[in-house]
């Protein structure tokens, strides 16, 4: 499964790109951003913030959406996480079920 290489492709194809058009826009070789797409990477299997940043503002993608899929984690995010680390070690302990009638419960007080 690969969720961030899927997301890639999705946004190219639907911005009418082929691989060729869109990867000297962020700055890689074409067949660097097909391993990317097939999740193919020789190293950690996920690519560099870097591209990501590149890929979201040339394919107009919501930026933390795309780090998140290629696990890192957006700073916004980070910095939140230790600004307050005690809610975030409790979050980590909840089940699916306790985490979906929080962000229910968060969503609804927040007006979302």
């Amino acid at each position: 499964m690969n969720a961030f290489g899927d997301r890639i492709r999705e946004l190219r194809k639907s911005k009418g790109y082929s691989l060729r058009k869109l990867a000297p826009l962020v700055g890689v070789g074409f067949s660097y951003l097909s391993k990317v797409e097939r999740g193919r990477l020789d190293f950690d299997g996920s690519p560099s913030e870097s591209l990501i940043h590149r890929l979201a503002d040339v394919l107009e993608a919501d930026e933390d959406e795309l780090l998140l899929l290629a696990r890192h984690l957006p700073q916004k995010m980070a910095d939140r996480i230790f600004e307050q680390p005690e809610v975030f070690r409790v979050l980590a302990n909840c089940d699916q079920k306790q985490l979906r009638s929080l962000v229910k419960r968060v969503e609804k007080t927040a007006g979302h």
